[in-house]
């Protein structure tokens, strides 16, 4: 048998990742970060253990990544939904309704993500699925008529992740409306622009699987 192409490792390596990553997804949202190990996240995704320290430091850098991965693909789905918008209005308004969304289809693993981005000793990390999403975040801005599109992206960005803190935040949520309309005031959207999240109590998406959001 000959041997394997330099690709062919390559794109079984990538595919090994991402399996890791769903996996991490997955796991942290239906049990919480504590009640998960790595062992779990490993064989969830039919991987040696040892490829897990093989990709990642460690557990949280894996389930950042994955949560950054999940956010970015929910994102570039949002954004190019049918009918596709070129405007800049609609795009950003599509950007926002979709982050909250995510955090009020799924408010274990975004609150295990916002608590994990505060405790981790590294902090904010910069992996590729990171930077993915910040690109799309950062065409966003630029779309939107931004100058300075290098400055008011990690403003939206501040302002994305105090709002999805403030949906998740156990005992005092705020409504997903009254942050849903203080974003698009702040950026000067219509309210009929993109996609408003469900209503909370009547169910939203809540479609547990995502696995449309690691496909190869």
């Amino acid at each position: 048998m000959s041997p394997r192409s330099a690709s062919v490792n390559e794109e079984l390596r990538r595919r090994s990742r991402e399996r890791l990553l769903q996996a991490a997804v997955e796991l942290v949202d239906e049990r919480g970060y504590e009640a998960t190990t790595l062992g779990d996240i490993a064989d969830r995704a039919g991987s040696a253990r040892g490829l897990v320290s093989y990709y990642f430091p460690g557990k949280r850098q894996l389930v950042q990544s994955a949560v950054h991965r999940l956010m970015h693909r929910t994102l570039e789905e949002a954004l190019e939904r049918e009918p596709r918008s070129e405007d800049g209005r609609e795009r950003m308004a599509r950007a926002v309704d979709a982050i909250l969304r995510l955090a009020l289809d799924r408010p274990v693993l975004m609150r295990q993500h916002m608590a994990g981005l505060l405790q981790a000793p590294e902090g904010f990390v910069q992996c590729p699925e990171q930077q993915r999403l910040g690109e799309l975040l950062r065409d966003t801005v630029a779309r939107h008529g931004s100058a300075d599109p290098d400055a008011d992206y990690p403003l939206l960005r501040a302002l994305l992740m105090g709002a999805v803190y403030a949906m998740v935040l156990p005992n005092a949520p705020m409504p997903v409306a009254t942050l849903r309309a203080e974003l698009f005031r702040r950026y000067g959207l219509d309210g009929e622009l993109g996609v408003p999240p469900a209503p909370e109590g009547t169910g939203g998406t809540h479609d547990r699987d995502l696995s449309r959001f690691f496909a190869t």
